[in-house]
C-alpha cells in the first residue's frame, strides 16, 4: 500500500480589489496571493477498495463529500476512471494546523493536496498547469494552492500570473476561534453597498490588468517589504470591518504595535495579519497582542512568507 505525505501551505491576500461584477455574476477580482508557512499535512493511501475515505483531527472539519479534499479525491477518480479501477480507492488524512474559516485557503490548499498526491500515488504524470486546471473546478483558490509563492489572480482569482518570490518577511496571525466570516456574505454586502461604484462589465479584463502595474507589483518586484506593507489594500475590509467589531480591534492593536510594517484582514476574514522584518520582532509583537487583547478565543501564529505551494515530504 503506497502513500504519499504533503504539506499544504496556507495563503494570505497582500492585495484585493473588487472591480466589478463578470457576465458570469462573479466578481471580477485583482489580487496578489501569498504563501505563508503555516500548514496542514496531508498523507494519501492507497487503498485496497473503491472508496474514498477521510480523516482529520480537528472537530470542525467534515469527513464526508462537503470536504474538499474528498471532492479533490472524486474528481481525481472521475476524470482518470481507468488509473482508479488500476490502482483503487485512497485514504486521506488531514493533520490540520491552519486555522478553521479563516479566509485562509485552508480547504483549497488540502484540496490541491490530494491532487498532486494523487496524481503521484496513480503515475498520471500531469503538469503543474493540468493540476492547476483541475483545481479551478473545485474553487477560485485551489490553482494558487497548487503552485504557491507569490503571483498575481485575475479573473474570480483564478488566473495566475507568478511574480517572483518574496522571502525574509514574517507575519503575525491572529483570528478568533469561534468567529466566522462568511465570503459570499461579504461579497453580496459589497456590491449591495458599493456596487455602484464597478467598471463597466465590458472594461473589466483592460481594468483588471492595470493591477500588473501597479505600486505594490512594483515593490514586490523591488522585494522591498516596507513598500508592500505600505500599499497593503483590501476591499472588503469596508464591509467586514464595521460588522465585526472584533476583528477591527485586532486590526488597531496590531496597528499600534511598535516594529509592525503594515496590518490588513485577509481575504474575506476574519483573519488579520501584520508583517515584520524579522522573526524576533514577531514574536514580541505576539506577546503584546496576547497582553492587550486578553481573549482564550484569540489564537496568535508566527510564520514567515515562503516560496512554494504544495511539496512532497515523504512517500512510501
Amino acid at each position: 500500500m503506497r502513500s504519499y505525505s504533503l504539506i499544504a501551505p496556507a495563503k494570505i491576500n497582500l492585495y484585493l480589489e473588487i472591480i466589478g461584477v463578470r457576465p458570469d455574476g462573479y466578481h471580477e477580482l485583482a489580487m496578489i496571493l501569498q504563501s505563508i508557512g503555516l500548514a496542514d499535512q496531508i498523507d494519501v493511501h492507497s487503498i485496497s477498495t473503491d472508496s474514498i475515505r477521510v480523516h482529520c483531527n480537528h472537530p470542525q472539519v467534515p469527513t464526508d463529500k462537503s470536504n474538499l479534499a474528498y471532492r479533490a479525491a472524486e474528481l481525481m477518480a472521475m476524470q482518470f476512471p481507468e488509473a482508479f479501477a488500476q490502482y483503487g480507492g485512497v485514504e486521506i488524512s488531514i493533520n490540520k494546523q491552519i486555522p478553521v474559516a479563516a479566509g485562509l485557503a485552508g480547504g483549497s490548499t488540502n484540496a490541491a493536496a490530494v491532487l498532486v498526491g494523487i496524481d503521484l500515488l496513480w503515475k498520471l504524470g500531469l503538469t503543474q498547469p493540468e493540476l492547476e486546471e483541475l483545481g479551478r473546478t473545485l474553487g477560485s483558490d485551489v490553482p494558487f494552492c497548487v503552485a504557491g509563492g507569490t503571483a498575481i489572480a485575475t479573473g474570480r482569482g483564478d488566473q495566475l500570473s507568478p511574480l517572483p518570490s518574496l522571502d525574509n518577511i514574517y507575519i503575525v496571525l491572529g483570528k478568533y476561534r469561534s468567529l466566522e466570516v462568511s465570503t459570499p456574505w461579504a461579497y453580496k454586502t459589497y456590491r449591495q453597498q458599493f456596487g455602484d461604484s464597478y467598471r463597466d462589465s465590458n472594461n473589466l479584463a483592460a481594468r483588471a490588468n492595470a493591477v500588473h502595474s501597479g505600486a505594490i507589483v512594483k515593490a514586490v518586484l523591488d522585494k522591498d517589504a516596507g513598500e508592500i506593507a505600505q500599499k497593503l489594500h483590501n476591499d472588503l475590509e469596508r464591509v467586514v470591518l464595521p460588522a465585526y467589531p472584533q476583528v477591527l480591534q485586532l486590526r488597531e492593536v496590531f496597528a499600534n504595535q511598535e516594529g509592525v510594517l503594515g496590518t490588513m484582514m485577509s481575504g474575506s476574514g476574519p483573519t488579520v495579519f501584520a508583517l515584520f522584518e524579522s522573526q524576533q520582532q514577531a514574536e514580541l509583537v505576539l506577546l503584546q497582542v496576547r497582553e492587550a487583547i486578553i481573549d482564550e478565543d484569540l489564537e496568535l501564529f508566527v510564520t514567515r512568507i515562503i516560496t512554494h505551494g504544495i511539496k512532497v515530504v515523504s512517500s512510501v
